[in-house]
């Protein structure tokens, strides 16, 4: 079972002083390792014999854990974090149901849901601290200034940063999923019907596939001021009508960015090299980073 759902099943016997205890040890992780019961004591007001049981009520359900050691401490499970972002967003009315899972990596899991006036929608639970913490600040050049940063920040950044590149790039008509909402370490999206690129063994028309991807990078490096900066295959989706969504953007940077031409060609070079190799379509590099940065008309 998934950290999602148990969360989502165990989000129906959770009291409200549950909440009070799990948002406390939220906050208290970003001073520490493993949150003191003293802390927690102290910042619930509740009673000793309160907060022993609602500790023991949450350790039972998974969602914390505890840890002795100079002290008694506790610390969020990831199921106790997607408690928290699913409460928010139900609370918000812009989640009501849960479906099946569509699909879980190393850094993500996405759910099927639906709003509360029956929109399909993606729920992504993003999940940086899966992989090992070094691996991820190498990864992620937006946190590799931070010496000392927890799988829950990670994890909120990321999925802060990429409903910010949406917002950016929905507006302007570049092909990704609408941004719905997001809360804590979760973004809800538009509904993502489809397959990656690299799942997708024969394309009838490569050569608009092609041009769609570039004129959409051109889009929102020129009208939004956006370079994806994780572009390849693997976040390319092609839907049943042989158009492009382009997804996952926690990496991306603008256009002024330091290593923004560096990004942008490396972006360019993982779609062309994809191309070449799959479909035998080839173009000049060179060509392609001419005509992204070749300005449209009526760039607002």
């Amino acid at each position: 079972m998934s950290s999602v759902d148990i969360a989502i099943k165990t989000l129906n016997h959770l009291e409200p002083e549950d909440f009070r205890v799990l948002m406390i040890i939220e906050i208290d992780m970003s001073r520490h390792r493993y949150v003191p019961e003293d802390d927690i004591l102290r910042l619930s007001e509740f009673s000793t014999k309160q907060v022993k049981y609602r500790l023991d009520r949450l350790s039972r359900f998974r969602l914390i854990y505890r840890w002795a050691g100079s002290y008694v401490g506790y610390v969020l499970s990831m199921a106790g974090y997607d408690c928290l972002a699913i409460n928010a967003l139900v609370k918000a009315n812009i989640i009501e149901a849960f479906g099946k899972a569509l699909g879980v990596g190393k850094e993500s899991d996405v759910y099927d849901a639906l709003t509360p006036d029956g929109r399909r929608v993606v729920v992504k639970f993003h999940r940086l601290g899966r992989i090992s913490f070094r691996q991820t600040r190498r990864l992620r050049g937006y946190i590799a200034d931070r010496r000392h940063i927890s799988w829950l920040y990670q994890s909120r950044l990321a999925a802060e940063r990429e409903f910010e590149a949406l917002r950016r790039v929905y507006p302007h008509g570049v092909s990704v999923p609408e941004p719905i909402s997001h809360n804590r370490h979760v973004v809800v999206m538009d509904f993502i019907e489809g397959a990656e690129l690299y799942r997708v063994p024969e394309v009838p028309n490569p050569d608009e596939v092609l041009d769609e991807i570039l004129q959409n990078v051109r889009i929102a490096y020129q009208k939004a001021g956006v370079i994806h900066a994780d572009l390849s295959e693997f976040n390319v989706v092609l839907n049943p009508y042989f158009h492009i969504l382009i997804i996952d953007w926690p990496q991306f940077v603008t256009v002024d960015h330091p290593n923004a031409e560096v990004l942008l060609r490396r972006d360019i070079k993982n779609i062309l090299t994809f191309f070449k190799e799959r479909f035998n379509v080839e173009r000049d590099i060179y060509e392609a980073l001419e005509g992204i940065k070749k300005p449209l008309k009526n760039v607002k």
